[in-house]
């Protein structure tokens, strides 16, 4: 039972220690860009040692993966929440739409995911993460779509990669100060333009 505790702890401590690091580094990339965040301004950050940055991620650009994924990850825990198993697909893709835009809202999330995340990871290491995350939320909806026939039978893939690539840039031009209704009613123009019943 001792032991048992000891490793709950252990792996407590661990999770704790990789937490820690993951904040600092994603407050420290937003303030000062990724380039210019050095480790041990991380470590500093976090309160823990170099040694402990190291045991963690091999390097920088590892850790700044993790920040990208941890983003990535709570954006898609927003969408999910916003358009459950159940909802009309139409209503379940505009809910998604809002939820994707809402979630990028957050401070520093579009520099991490749209723009460092890119020029860091590159194009194909975003778009793995993308897939996990985003995109496959994004995916689900439109495969419901097409099974139910309110969505013509299209390429999955391709779709899911054309319909991000406009709400990825939706998110950049809001994030520019551009007005989120004007874009929000394309948006659900898009959507509807591709949700017509198919004739039977």
């Amino acid at each position: 039972m001792q032991e048992m505790k000891e490793r709950r702890s252990n792996r407590e401590r661990t999770d704790a220690t990789r937490g820690d690091l993951i904040a600092a580094a994603r407050k420290l990339f937003i303030e000062n860009s990724y380039a210019e965040t050095r480790t041990p301004e991380i470590v500093k950050q976090a309160g823990v040692t170099r040694g402990a940055l190291y045991h963690h991620f091999e390097d920088k650009q590892a850790l700044f993966k993790a920040v990208v994924e941890a983003e990535a990850s709570a954006v898609a825990a927003e969408i999910e929440t916003a358009a459950p198993d159940g909802m009309p697909t139409r209503d379940a893709l505009l809910a998604g739409s809002d939820a994707y835009l809402a979630a990028m809202a957050h401070p520093g999330r579009t520099r991490l995911l749209l723009l460092d995340g890119p020029a860091v990871l590159g194009r194909a290491e975003m778009d793995e993460i993308d897939n996990r995350h985003g995109n496959r939320t994004l995916r689900e909806g439109l495969v419901a779509a097409m099974r139910e026939g309110s969505m013509p039978k299209l390429p999955v893939d391709a779709c899911t990669a054309v319909l991000a690539a406009a709400f990825d840039r939706v998110a950049l031009a809001i994030q520019a100060g551009a007005n989120a209704e004007d874009y929000r009613a394309v948006l659900e123009a898009l959507l509807d333009g591709l949700s017509r019943p198919v004739p039977s």
